[in-house]
């Protein structure tokens, strides 16, 4: 029996990491098809070209893509805002192609309140001053990914449940500060300095629903997660948000199945193709 649609006025979801084995397409891709939404914001690195050099681009990341262009097909603003994996789309910034459009930055008006939806990266002072250790980071992320992976391999002949082990880390270190972070406290002089009432970004793969308290006044912040480890999205119903998590329903639906064969496009070949995907469905 399928689901009911949920019906909502926006969707935000950030960090898909496409072209990584990180990313959880399949559950990403259930998600899509699960709600109808008249706006679908997409975060930041959806597609990680950091580490894209690995040719890894199963059938199950491009249903992704393949189910955004069918939203754009029925009539759904999709506005794609650059992350730093992604950051070869910023010299599209203010690309307009139908229904689709690419942004550094958005700002809404909902419900007689100001909102403002980025990536976040710009408020991380390691990206910006030490571009090598956010990459060696990044390196190491994808090394955690697949050790994580080859452990699940054994959990499950041992009938086990699986285990994302950078999830465990990121939540214990949550549990243990729950203070204000300065990225959170950056974020939210900035946003106050512009008068908004909301902000929502992604970036740090931590899922936060909060009001932050500064010197400068108070702002509702909100981190929309990951699909990597947390499947949440914020999202807007008659002008009231709040953050879901996705469940997916099956422990092991988001590993590959052998008819998820590999697709290794050419690095350039694969951008080109999706921006004219875009384009063709912004005619329909």
């Amino acid at each position: 029996m399928q689901p009911a649609i949920r019906i909502l006025d926006i969707a935000v979801i950030s960090d898909f990491h496409l072209a990584t084995l990180a990313c959880k397409a399949k559950p990403l891709l259930k998600y899509l098809k699960s709600i109808q939404t008249k706006r679908l914001v997409l975060n930041g690195d959806i597609i990680d070209s950091w580490r894209f050099s690995r040719n890894y681009f199963p059938k199950a990341h491009l249903k992704v893509i393949r189910q955004v262009v069918k939203m754009i097909e029925k009539g759904v603003q999709v506005i794609y805002i650059t992350g730093n994996h992604d950051d070869v789309f910023r010299k599209f910034n203010n690309t307009k192609l139908g229904n689709f459009c690419i942004v550094n930055q958005l700002e809404l008006t909902v419900n007689n309140q100001r909102v403002w939806i980025f990536h976040g990266d710009v408020f991380d002072h390691i990206i910006h001053h030490s571009p090598w250790l956010a990459k060696m980071g990044a390196a190491a992320y994808g090394f955690l990914t697949l050790f994580n992976r080859m452990i699940n391999i054994c959990i499950k002949v041992c009938s086990g449940k699986e285990m994302i082990l950078y999830k465990s880390m990121k939540d214990r270190i949550k549990q243990r500060n729950e203070v204000l972070t300065n990225f959170e406290k950056a974020i939210a002089n900035a946003a106050i300095s512009k008068n908004i009432d909301l902000v929502i970004c992604g970036h740090t793969h931590i899922p936060v629903d909060k009001s932050v308290l500064t010197d400068k006044g108070t702002v509702r912040y909100i981190n929309c997660g990951d699909w990597v480890e947390h499947y949440s999205a914020a999202e807007c119903v008659d002008g009231i948000w709040s953050l879901n998590y996705y469940q997916s329903g099956s422990e092991d639906e988001e590993a590959e199945s052998p008819n998820d064969e590999l697709f290794i496009p050419d690095k350039k070949q694969l951008y080109k193709s999706i921006l004219e995907e875009m384009k063709v469905a912004s005619f329909f």
